[in-house]
């Protein structure tokens, strides 16, 4: 069978169903459609950035984190609990 007359067997079967029948079988047709989309390989972040010819050195991103952690309390979360 082609593709086209396998769109329009479906289309004239779909027909002949009730409604809520129709719905069940579009319902059907979206989980196959999620089940395609799960599979596909996802791109990386990097490629998703690599038009924007962004270069991040090493040091740099290390001296951002310790801007970004610099004002963490950290004494408040090393601090040993008081008894009661």
């Amino acid at each position: 069978m082609t593709v086209a007359t396998i769109e329009r067997t479906v289309v004239e079967k779909l027909r002949l169903l009730p409604l809520e029948k129709q719905q069940e079988a579009l319902d059907f047709i979206e989980s196959l459609n999620h089940k395609i989309e799960a599979n596909q390989p996802r791109q990386s972040s990097y490629g998703l950035l690599a038009d924007l010819n962004i270069s991040i050195s090493k040091e740099e991103i290390d001296e951002a984190r310790r801007e970004d952690w610099a004002n963490f309390p950290r004494e408040r979360f090393f601090e040993a609990e008081e008894p009661k």
